[in-house]
């Protein structure tokens, strides 16, 4: 059985660093959560490394942007590993391709700085998807002829977010993997950027290695905190690092209520899932 923690303290005091997801932990995509970021800063100042791990599809240097605009301090975290920079790597080695945007203007940031010929979807060589043109009204239904164009012509697709739903406070918006999920069940070929894929937790590692001046961190001295099982949870799972569930965040409702979880219907969700955390709170808390 998954035990519940008030704090995070005496748990934390076992790991050198935190990957921690952003959005369901640290902010609900309107306004940062005090406790969380006074946890974080807390585990800093005790000598421990902070690497918040986004699906942001942008750059790490964007999504500290509007970390800033959220109030979260530079004292909770030491650096931002996004989706974003892995697809930039992906782009940059596939210069000679004309790309496809799949997304709204806000996420063109994610190009900047990078050699790329853009291209309609017509005469495109891959396409980049950070999420849905108008992700206010728009649904994975709605692409649903623009994804069979794709696969007509076997394009190669980037997947700059695999979320598949986010909250934005309140409410439930459709992200890029929702869009890849339903382009590779059309058996088109998907590479995904972020979590629950390796990719990110290397470059996760990597840069808190460089951060603590010596080698990749065990990764028993590493502890995942997320809110979501399918890409928290299961990603950081099967990369080999304990995992500390929030069940504040995303789909708070599938197991009691936001306030009062239900241990016996998350230990089912994780059952389902084939996985389990080290500890479940409800919000993170030092």
């Amino acid at each position: 059985m998954t035990e519940f923690l008030e704090r995070i303290e005496s748990l934390a005091r076992a790991y050198d660093v935190l990957l921690c997801d952003i959005w369901g932990v640290v902010h609900n995509g309107i306004a940062a959560f005090p406790d969380a970021c006074a946890a974080l800063t807390r585990f800093r100042q005790g000598g421990g490394t902070v690497i918040l791990i986004t699906n942001a599809p942008r750059a790490s240097d964007a999504v500290g942007r509007i970390l800033e605009r959220m109030n979260v301090a530079d004292e909770v975290y030491d650096a931002i590993v996004s989706s974003g920079d892995v697809t930039r790597g992906i782009v940059a080695r596939r210069a000679d391709q004309r790309v496809f945007h799949l997304g709204p203007e806000r996420d063109h940031s994610i190009f900047t700085g990078l050699d790329v010929t853009f291209a309609p979807l017509e005469s495109a060589d891959c396409v980049v998807c950070s999420g849905l043109f108008d992700d206010t009204i728009e649904t994975p239904d709605n692409y649903r002829e623009m994804l069979a164009a794709m696969r007509n012509r076997k394009l190669f697709m980037v997947c700059a977010n695999p979320d598949v739903v986010v909250e934005r406070g309140d409410t439930l918006v459709y992200c890029a993997g929702a869009l890849a999920d339903a382009y590779a069940a059309l058996g088109g070929e998907v590479l995904y950027c972020g979590k629950p894929h390796a990719p990110i937790y290397d470059l996760a590692l990597s840069t808190a290695a460089a951060l603590r001046g010596g080698a990749i961190p065990a990764r028993d001295r590493v502890l995942a905190i997320g809110d979501s099982v399918r890409t928290d949870l299961k990603g950081a799972a099967a990369f080999g690092l304990d995992v500390m569930f929030v069940t504040s965040g995303l789909h708070a409702e599938h197991y009691g209520s936001r306030e009062a979880p239900d241990l016996e219907a998350l230990n089912k969700v994780f059952a389902k899932a084939g996985v389990a955390p080290k500890a479940v709170m409800t919000g993170l808390k030092w």
